[in-house]
């Protein structure tokens, strides 16, 4: 691979190239919720990945297709979380300049990744079109792989979301990461007109969409309240604004809920419980103490010596102790301090700003013969680490259960893209997810993600609907989908491997094409 990135020529791209680039980038961003109904678009992110393929075939060197998919990726990137400037200049207090040069830097490194694709991929031999077309689909995978898990990983946005009313049907084998990488393949096939492996792509899809898995008998529906307190992010942890409020309302709601099943978001309850005011936690405690009903309340936990947990507390009768489920994977910055980076959160007024961590795989709670698995806010970004309580068929969760509160980013598409996340875990894992949040997208999704009930965003309200818990079969047993059954003992090693096989073939390939 010496010499990689040298050629003899030093002319720059044209401005045009550049400018296609960051347009099809920007298609992407769009791709994945646009802005008029915050829906995905599976046909404008082909389109996007087509017109960066044809950028890097036409590109005259490696280093100008690695500076073309930097520009793309940079669009894409920034144009998708662009909102964390809301979080760290609104509500963090960060001046408008850093707040801006930190969403850009941030995706910016996070393009480079895409850059050594592209740049890797222009730098092969000629290959045949079809091994081109199945390469480049490759260096996109490792580059969204490399995304997803390279310090501690941030994948939000990865192509894949965009395609949930497209190849998503594919979700249950292969993840959204291989729904990714069969578009990205797609879009090469269209520029190189490879229509045998479109043809082919297409008979796997519709096989795909075809075959039914062994049919998952519901198990009684499950009355559910979801909470959607709607504390503006600026008053949530205000001792004489948004606390008073949120202890409140949340105190009313989860005293008056009827059904089986009630869930409050992340934070709901502002404070440690330790801090609350005399007799508010044991009254919760009491409350459920008896009876049939049970409660998933988010709240804080710990204390300055053992340190804090941004957890879920569950609140059922007939337990010795609240069952409680800590965070695993703590946002950068806003959950935990990376090292040397402590100057920069100091510049930003964010409470509980560094948390323990929860383990992977932490037990479900059993309610009503359902086995709910817990994850806060951004933790159902992550497949591979849900995917880690189906190691036992006989034990997965049966219901997903996200509490976020996304109040942190205002009025714009981080909630749709949210939503969209946590659609595609539920078309991975065949398991519906209930969703409480701050300020939305509070909803009900079912196993075949669609969305069946939800409350409009950024209104203070209750959500009252059932869930049908999905997972045992009479006559088979348990099931869980192949996505499921792989990650779950293999992690995302998988499709590591195949893109790096896929990379060693075609380079010595390459090589054997040189000698001849």
């Amino acid at each position: 691979m010496r010499g990689l990135f040298r050629s003899p020529s030093r002319t720059p791209p044209a401005l045009g190239e550049i400018l296609l680039a960051a347009l099809f980038g920007g298609a992407q961003a769009l791709s994945l919720a646009n802005p008029w109904n915050g829906q995905p678009l599976w046909w404008l992110q082909l389109l996007s990945m087509a017109g960066l393929y044809w950028l890097v075939e036409r590109a005259a060197t490696p280093r100008r297709a690695a500076l073309l998919g930097w520009v793309f990726a940079w669009a894409w990137l920034s144009g998708t979380f662009w909102w964390l400037f809301i979080s760290m200049h609104t509500y963090g207090g960060l001046p408008a300049v850093l707040a801006v040069l930190a969403v850009g830097g941030l995706a910016a490194a996070l393009a480079l990744l895409y850059a050594l694709a592209c740049g890797c991929f222009k730098a092969l031999a000629q290959i045949p079109p079809a091994a081109r077309a199945i390469v480049f689909a490759f260096s996109w995978l490792l580059a969204e792989l490399a995304r997803g898990q390279w310090l501690t990983g941030f994948p939000w946005g990865a192509g894949g979301y965009a395609q949930l009313d497209g190849l998503a049907v594919l979700a249950r084998y292969v993840g959204v990461y291989g729904v990714g990488w069969v578009a990205s393949l797609v879009a090469a096939c269209v520029v190189l007109r490879q229509w045998r492996v479109l043809a082919l792509v297409a008979l796997l899809v519709a096989s795909a969409d075809s075959v039914v898995l062994p049919p998952n008998d519901p198990a009684a529906s499950l009355p559910v309240t979801l909470l959607q307190g709607n504390i503006p992010q600026d008053e949530k942890f205000e001792l004489g604004a948004g606390v008073p409020v949120a202890l409140n309302w949340y105190g009313a709601q989860l005293a008056q809920a009827r059904t089986p099943l009630v869930v409050a978001p992340e934070t709901a309850i502002p404070m440690l419980p330790q801090q609350l005011p005399a007799g508010y936690w044991a009254g919760l405690l009491q409350r459920f103490a008896s009876g049939g009903q049970t409660a998933l309340v988010g709240v804080p936990l710990g204390n300055a010596k053992e340190g804090y947990l941004n957890a879920v507390v569950g609140l059922q009768p007939g337990s010795p102790k609240p069952y409680t489920y800590a965070k695993h994977h703590l946002v950068p910055f806003g959950e935990f301090i990376p090292p040397l980076f402590k100057w920069f959160t100091e510049m930003m007024n964010i409470p509980l700003g560094d948390f323990n961590r929860g383990a992977v795989g932490q037990p479900s709670l059993v309610v009503a013969g359902q086995r709910l698995a817990p994850n806060i806010c951004y933790e159902d970004l992550f497949g591979e680490e849900l995917g880690a309580r189906f190691i036992d068929p006989a034990q997965a969760p049966t219901i997903f259960v996200n509490i976020s509160n996304i109040g942190w980013f205002g009025d714009s598409l981080a909630i749709d893209q949210h939503l969209a996340i946590s659609r595609m875990r539920t078309l991975e894992f065949e398991r519906p997810m209930l969703r409480a949040t701050n300020t939305g997208a509070t909803a009900i999704i079912d196993h075949r993600g669609r969305v069946v009930l939800s409350l409009p965003r950024l209104t203070r309200d209750v959500l009252v609907g059932e869930v049908d818990g999905r997972g045992l079969n009479a006559t088979s047993g348990w099931r869980i989908t192949p996505y499921a059954w792989w990650v779950s003992r293999m992690g995302l090693w998988p499709l590591w491997g195949l893109g790096l096989l896929a990379w060693a073939l075609a380079w010595m390939g390459g090589r054997r094409a040189r000698r001849l």
